[in-house]
C-alpha cells in the first residue's frame, strides 16, 4: 500500500471506531429511559456470544481421535473453574490457554 493509501485505511479504521463508540450516546439520550429491547439485549447477548465462541473453538475437537477432547475438555474446566473460583475474567482465559498449551505440548504429543 502506498502512504496514501495507508493513511486513508487508518483514518477509515478510526472513523468505524469512534463512530461505533459515540452512536449509543447520540441514539440513547440520559434523559430518556433505554428502551425495553435494548436492556433485554444487554442481559442475553453477552452469554450467546459466549455459547457462539465455545462452539466456534471446540468446532474441530475430535472424541474419535488420540486425545479424545481431553486438552479441550481441561482447559475449559480450568478456565470455568478459575472463573468461579477468582471472578477475574482475564485470569480465567489465561490460564485456560496456559493449561491447554502445556496438555497439547507436553501431555499430548
Amino acid at each position: 500500500m502506498t502512504i496514501t493509501e495507508q493513511i486513508i485505511t487508518i483514518a477509515m479504521c478510526t472513523l468505524g471506531t469512534m463512530a461505533t463508540r459515540f452512536l449509543p450516546f447520540l441514539v440513547f439520550r440520559p434523559d430518556k429511559p433505554t428502551p425495553k429491547y435494548i436492556q433485554y439485549l444487554g442481559k442475553v447477548l453477552p452469554g450467546a456470544i459466549f455459547g457462539m465462541l465455545i462452539v466456534y473453538c471446540l468446532r474441530s475437537v475430535s472424541v474419535t481421535d488420540y486425545s479424545w477432547g481431553l486438552p479441550e475438555l481441561i482447559a475449559g474446566a480450568a478456565t470455568v473453574g478459575m472463573h468461579l473460583w477468582k471472578r477475574k475474567m482475564l485470569l480465567s482465559i489465561a490460564a485456560g490457554t496456559v493449561i491447554y498449551m502445556l496438555l497439547v505440548q507436553f501431555v499430548f504429543v
